[in-house]
């Protein structure tokens, strides 16, 4: 059913901390279960995506203590034996988080285990292949459903029902586990942080050095964390680098806030006239905030405070200001730049739909697999909006004009990202618009209206 959302445009002001951010607290929850020992976490997201993840490393040994606080989940989690994680007894459902599968493939193929990952309908529509495609070449074996074939692995090579087809695969998906994994030397299609993390993972327990080499330089999350746990990571241009045969111990970490939800109320500030927002204790990572160059170009009136007291292992954090600007122009975002900004790519949209000219954003089909076809459904919103919105291949292109409603109800198709664009865009134009799924909203960002309602 499809929620009004709308009100004559307010200034939104004030200083706020977005909850922590996503891809850290994944990987923080991960490793901390992979670690020898017992890590202290602090400020880690409490959203349906990373209790995913949660659930998913208690079912395979670790122990896992956290209580909801005002800035995330706190507590401690205890690593899972030296001989690695137990094969769990039902299958791992990762929801709608496409980094707690492809990471659990990664970081389960080194190991003598045997797990199938479920989860929802839309995470079971999107590709694995481009993830279990190099953990095979490395010695992991992987089919489609849910292992009842299991115990032919020990004997011998799966059977015809269970054969993987990498390059298809989707979930539900079982891994069976090697601790025999040979290192690999991969150059990677596709600049992908999920891709990347899950061969590292896997090069943990490899015999020699892997090496995974990117066509752009994707999200550095993995590397920069792994360093707090004891792991040495080498990077040098598109190549990363580790050595197998490092054991993770266990670390005191405290996650900062997520620039992919600062966004939205950067962008909002940058469109509603009179606004003046900061997010604080935010993460600076210059591989998730390529939204802020390109919002500068664009003339947003921007300015970072970086914090003088670090962050978490070799991350950056501190705090993002937005003051409202007229007169944005439109600008054209490169293919090398699209990495740094995938997640923020509908939000962009909708201020280049506020932007003098025409904005392109090159070479977005990554969107179409997300956890929906974000591609065509930023398109088919904007058009609602009587904003010219088109794809030219794999290129974005928004017309900048004035935002107005159709009447008809917009689409989320459940996904939380285009649920709170729609909802930025009701609020910049002051009219009441009809959007469906908001409560998909919560996986990433359980209190984004209540920021609102603070800053306003």
């Amino acid at each position: 059913m499809a929620t009004q959302v709308g009100r004559a445009p307010k200034a939104l002001r004030g200083t706020i901390r977005v909850p922590s951010d996503k891809s850290l607290s994944h990987r923080v929850a991960l490793f901390s279960a992979m670690a020898q020992g017992t890590s202290r976490v602090s400020g880690l997201l409490d959203s349906l995506d990373v209790r995913s993840t949660l659930r998913a490393v208690e079912a395979l040994g670790a122990t896992v203590e956290l209580a909801a606080g005002e800035e995330g989940l706190s507590g401690t989690i205890k690593g899972w034996p030296a001989a690695g994680p137990s094969s769990p007894v039902v299958p791992l459902d990762c929801g709608n988080s496409g980094t707690t599968a492809r990471l659990l493939l990664g970081a389960l193929s080194g190991y003598e285990v045997v797990a199938c990952l479920t989860g929802d309908e839309s995470l079971s529509q999107r590709p694995m292949g481009r993830v279990t495609e190099p953990l095979a070449m490395m010695g992991a074996t992987f089919a489609e459903g849910d292992g009842e074939h299991r115990e032919h692995k020990k004997v011998r090579p799966l059977c015809a029902p269970c054969a993987p087809h990498p390059l298809q695969q989707t979930l539900p998906l079982t891994v069976y586990g090697s601790a025999q994994l040979k290192a690999l030397d991969y150059v990677s299609p596709v600049a992908s942080a999920q891709v990347k993390s899950a061969i590292l993972l896997a090069g943990l327990t490899a015999d020699g050095v892997t090496r995974v080499t990117e066509p752009h330089k994707s999200r550095d999350h993995t590397e920069l964390l792994l360093p707090a746990y004891g792991v040495q990571v080498a990077a040098c241009g598109l190549s990363v680098t580790i050595e197998g045969g490092q054991r993770m111990r266990a670390s005191d970490c405290m996650v900062p806030g997520d620039p992919s939800s600062a966004a939205f109320l950067l962008v909002a500030a940058a469109l509603i006239p009179d606004s003046e927002v900061t997010v604080r204790d935010v993460l600076l990572n210059p591989t998730r905030t390529g939204f802020i160059a390109v919002m500068r170009r664009m003339g947003a009136d921007i300015e970072i405070l970086e914090s003088e007291q670090g962050g978490l292992g070799a991350e950056r954090m501190g705090a993002i200001r937005v003051t409202h600007r007229a007169g944005l122009q439109a600008t054209t975002v490169k293919a090398h730049e699209i990495a740094s900004l995938i997640d923020e790519v509908p939000i962009m949209a909708l201020l280049a739909a506020a932007a003098q000219g025409e904005t392109v954003f090159e070479q977005v089909g990554e969107l179409r697999h997300k956890e929906s076809d974000r591609f065509a459904a930023i398109v088919a919103g904007l058009n609602l909006l009587g904003v010219e919105a088109f794809a030219q291949g794999d290129d974005l292109h928004v017309v900048g004009s004035a935002l107005q409603t159709s009447g008809v109800p917009l689409e989320t198709h459940g996904d939380h990202r285009l649920a709170m664009t729609w909802s930025i865009a009701a609020l910049a134009t002051g009219q009441e618009l009809a959007i469906d799924g908001l409560e998909s909203i919560a996986v990433s960002y359980p209190g984004f209206f209540e920021d609102l309602k603070r800053l306003s």
